[in-house]
């Protein structure tokens, strides 16, 4: 039987490239498939991995009826087994359920890749219904990195290096290949943290400033052994 799976986990850790090779290895056991995607970092129609992979994908917008685009494919003929829906998370709730429609009324498997919270911890609607409908969640083992070395566990949005928490649920952005913020000054950039440091605000920016300031250096007068002079 055919199955809807949710394939979760934060940012930057190959979501995008899991989603092209399960295209890949169903393709090529002769499986007709469709790629569906939204919001994509390298723009519209297209599902790009951090790893330089790139396939076209069907665009999904907000008027968008998922059955009625696999439907009207099968009608023409064309084969479709499996759907690969990238970016899931900005996918509306009733598209969740026409996902959940196709797999029980045509028997086509779906595979949805997407974050499960936002940057301020709190679940896109997309993958709160995914959560509640799909058969299987699964979440992915190659884990990314807070900037301390932690797993990350939670998305965070910054602007000039530093965490915001207000501002519209979805905003394009992306990491940079070391996981800092890939933005140019007052660009919005995106940055995966561990909880602790999502809690305290303590973006790699944050850091690296905490760690060059004279108020952590060892500037103070200090004795031979390191120790600061004590009053004579």
């Amino acid at each position: 039987m055919a199955e809807l799976v949710f394939f979760t986990g934060t940012m930057d850790c190959g979501k995008s490239t899991l989603a092209l090779q399960m295209d890949h290895n169903h393709a090529a056991r002769g499986r007709g498939g469709l790629l569906l995607t939204r919001f994509d970092r390298a723009g519209e129609a297209v599902i790009s991995s951090r790893l330089g992979l790139r396939r076209p994908a069907v665009e999904v917008h907000d008027g968008t009826d998922l059955w009625a685009e696999v439907a009207r494919r099968r009608t023409q003929g064309t084969r479709v087994d499996y759907l690969v829906c990238d970016e899931a998370q900005f996918y509306a709730p009733a598209q969740v359920e026409q996902l959940a429609r196709v797999v029980d009324e045509m028997d086509v498997d779906v595979f949805a890749y997407g974050i499960t919270t936002d940057f301020r911890t709190r679940l896109f609607p997309g993958s709160q219904r995914l959560l509640e409908l799909a058969d299987r969640v699964q979440v992915l083992q190659v884990e990314a990195l807070c900037w301390c070395g932690a797993r990350a566990t939670h998305n965070a949005r910054t602007l000039d290096g530093a965490m915001v928490l207000e501002g519209d649920q979805v905003v394009v952005g992306d990491v940079a290949e070391d996981g800092s913020p890939a933005a140019a000054p007052g660009e919005v950039g995106y940055e995966v943290l561990c909880r602790r440091h999502h809690r305290r605000g303590e973006t790699a920016a944050a850091a690296h400033a905490a760690a060059l300031s004279p108020d952590v250096l060892p500037f103070g007068d200090a004795d031979p052994a390191g120790r600061p002079d004590a009053p004579a």
